[in-house]
């Protein structure tokens, strides 16, 4: 561990006697200033972006059934934000505005440009503007991707519902082999599909994903890059080879605890417009679980698509030169507070895994808050290039050289005209009719006591309020 004291104070005054060699000046700026140095070697980016990926999915943010090996390889030697969060609380303004590295995404040189125009080659494999999943995978077309982004692009394709397997659909408690009649693009029930497929998975995007991210490393290596892979899942329909699902039997899967009186303190406005009673899938708590199985297999099989890019990094000796980041857009409900899917502002969703790998730098664990714009200018900072003054978010290099250095005192998510503001101790969620609310995050992650209203927790509302106008101030 880095010593906090000041350099000079190391020194061992019970030996005076003893006659120092000065240090070469290049040597002394390593010890100075350590992230300078690290941030020399990176020369290129790997950007990999999961989709509706939940941290409290994954084995290194304390998942104990989810398998993420590699996963939790990288974030052996990587940094680790235990608590980074999105803008936007679905696909396509979450995507926007960590590419743009502003809240609303709009305005400003994108990323990918950004770089182009600095001697990078940029490249896009898969998904990371917003792109219709299925729709967009099946027919593999673009989404609402970027152009001025990249020097090349390369979609993936899958037959997503339509994948030859064991099919079903579990809020209507559908299980079919059968072509006829699936779940699919803009289909009301597309949520609940999952697919035990037939095969190893090589007719699946991830894998299409990560076989032609390793070809792009291989043809590329030699040249300063950025390169941007998006996989698909665990974004619905939640297909996998059937042996990813076989790892989670779901009878031996529990279910989110929540509690009868779970809403009378959540504000209208604070309830998904998915839940357990809409969606119809409360009648089937055996397929609550079988969601959880099928999330989980999805995660898995990503984790493994992750896993070949990795070796090939090692393998063709580009680990020393590569700062890698992986993150997911946002987080997922299923079955919190009987709360399923996206678009809304609890912990749940707006909590996302953030890793940031630097050649050079010690691994760690950090709780410093970080959200998704800060992606941008970090990157910027470790390639040495200056920040665009279009970019809103901060720039995590002193967090990636001390665990323990903040950068911002709030990670503010938005939703709509609704808004989201996660601090050390409190969340504070504020709706545009009015509602409120404010959950201790210490004595209640799970959030299922709202504050707002408790006379003895008004100064925390009221600071809480007032550190929301001031993010909101600083958008404009």
């Amino acid at each position: 561990m880095r010593s906090s004291r000041p350099l000079e104070s190391q020194t061992n005054s019970s030996l005076p006697f003893m006659k120092f060699t000065p240090l070469p000046f290049s040597l002394l700026l390593t010890i100075l200033f350590p992230l300078s140095a690290s941030a020399d070697k990176v020369r290129n980016v790997l950007l990999i972006v999961s989709d509706d990926l939940k941290a409290s999915a994954l084995g290194c943010y304390g998942n104990s059934i989810c398998a993420t090996p590699n996963l939790d390889r990288l974030a052996a030697r990587g940094m680790v934000f235990e608590r980074a969060y999105c803008q936007g609380t679905w696909c396509a303004p979450s995507r926007a505005s960590f590419m743009h590295g502003r809240y609303h995404g709009k305005g400003g040189q994108n990323m990918g440009s950004f770089f182009r125009s600095q001697g990078l080659h940029s490249a896009r494999v898969g998904k990371i503007y917003h792109m219709r999943v299925p729709g967009d995978i099946i027919a593999g077309t673009d989404g609402e991707d970027i152009p001025s982004s990249w020097d090349e692009k390369f979609n993936t394709r899958g037959h997503e519902a339509h994948t030859p397997g064991d099919y079903a659909c579990l809020n209507l408690n559908l299980f079919t082999r059968e072509q006829e009649g699936r779940q699919s693009t803009a289909m009301p029930h597309r949520m609940f599909v999952s697919v035990k497929a037939d095969g190893k998975g090589s007719d699946q995007p991830d894998w299409e994903a990560a076989e032609k991210t390793v070809a792009l490393l291989r043809k590329h290596r030699e040249k300063p890059f950025f390169l941007a892979t998006g996989f698909v899942r665990p974004h619905y329909p939640h297909v996998a080879p059937a042996s990813y699902f076989e790892k989670y039997p779901f009878a031996n899967l529990p279910l989110p605890p929540v509690p009868e009186d779970d809403w009378k303190d959540i504000p209208k406005a604070g309830l998904s417009k998915s839940t357990s009673e809409k969606t119809g899938i409360a009648k089937w708590p055996d397929n609550q679980r079988r969601m959880w199985s099928a999330y989980y297999a999805t995660v898995t099989f990503m984790d493994a698509q992750l896993g070949k890019i990795l070796d090939e990094l090692d393998r063709l000796k580009l680990t020393d030169s590569t700062a890698i980041v992986f993150i997911s857009d946002h987080g997922y409900h299923l079955g919190e507070h009987q709360f399923w899917q996206k678009s809304n502002l609890h912990e749940e969703v707006t909590r996302v895994p953030l890793i940031i790998s630097v050649p050079g730098l010690e691994p760690g664990r950090t709780r410093s808050l970080a959200e998704l714009v800060d992606v941008y200018p970090t990157l910027c900072s470790l390639l040495n290039l200056p920040v665009p003054d279009t970019v809103q978010g901060k720039d995590l290099s002193p967090v990636l050289g001390d665990p323990s250095a903040t950068v911002r005192r709030a990670a503010l998510s938005l939703q709509g005209g609704d808004h989201g503001l996660r601090s050390d101790q409190w969340a504070y969620l504020r709706y545009r009719g009015g509602g409120e609310e404010l959950y201790d995050m210490k004595n209640d992650p799970g959030q299922f006591t709202n504050l707002a209203k408790d006379p003895s927790h008004q100064p925390q509302r009221k600071a809480m309020a007032g550190l929301l106008q001031e993010c909101l101030r600083d958008l404009k």
